[in-house]
């Protein structure tokens, strides 16, 4: 029987602990009748100012992951959301693959990840050749472009604003990313994407498509999309881009 506030799907998103941008977003974004429900993945130690410590909060995800799950499931959810990105797109192709595997193994029902969103937005967007702007370190930077490159697609330009702790993410300001959007804006390229569910870019991303004239996809507006149609629902929402105006 279904929740009278989640009468049409209930969404377990998790989130690093770290994380403030993520539930504020999918709520933002979430039609009449969706619930979403977080279960938060610990990292003890926010430090990510240099490669060494960028990839250890990545060993802290994967060491807390499965509590997460767990907690999540209590509630049980139809359906479960990635809200980091970055460890979705460590390892390529075949790291999110692996990923994905390893949480459905752990909760019995499938997830939307950040990089399977990207993947199937720049598909039916015409996307080939990409500007990148994430919070990440280098290592991570790496990583992102080891994704979109086994995907097919060029990343022409990148900006990482190298974030010194995984709370940092979140104090980046709009005029900051405005500067790092017009940075990787080069003519070739044919659309821009934020990466990084800690940075605040939804709506900045729907102004940025305007005045750009190029699709502008945010991580967490593609993220929720993907997951709304994985799940049949097929609400147009306006302010958070094209993907959930027009797709």
């Amino acid at each position: 029987m279904p929740d009278v506030l989640g009468y049409r799907a209930k969404f377990g998103v998790l989130v690093p602990s770290t994380n403030t941008i993520v539930e504020p977003d999918f709520y933002a974004m979430a039609p009449p009748g969706v619930t979403l429900h977080v279960g938060r993945i610990f990292i003890e130690n926010p430090k990510m100012g240099d490669d060494a410590a960028f990839e250890q909060i990545m060993l802290q995800i994967r060491a807390s992951i499965a509590r997460a799950v767990a907690d999540v499931m209590s509630a049980e959810p139809d359906y479960l959301v990635m809200g980091m990105s970055s460890e979705t797109f460590w390892g390529g192709k075949k790291g999110n693959e692996e990923f994905q595997q390893r949480v459905q193994e752990l909760a019995g029902i499938p997830i939307a990840t950040g990089a399977n969103a990207c993947e199937r937005a720049f598909a039916l967007l015409g996307s080939r050749r990409l500007g990148v702007v994430t919070p990440y370190q280098p290592v991570g930077d790496a990583q992102v472009r080891r994704f979109f490159s086994e995907c097919g697609y060029e990343v022409v330009a990148l900006t990482g604003l190298r974030c010194p702790t995984a709370t940092s993410i979140a104090q980046v300001d709009e005029p900051t990313l405005r500067r790092a959007l017009l940075e990787v804006n080069r003519p070739e390229v044919d659309t821009l994407v934020q990466v990084g569910t800690n940075l605040s870019m939804l709506r900045l991303a729907d102004e940025a498509e305007r005045w750009l004239g190029k699709p502008v996809v945010a991580i967490n507006a593609a993220t929720l999309w993907y997951a709304l149609r994985k799940n049949g629902i097929t609400d147009q929402v306006s302010g958070f881009g094209r993907l959930l105006r027009q797709h």
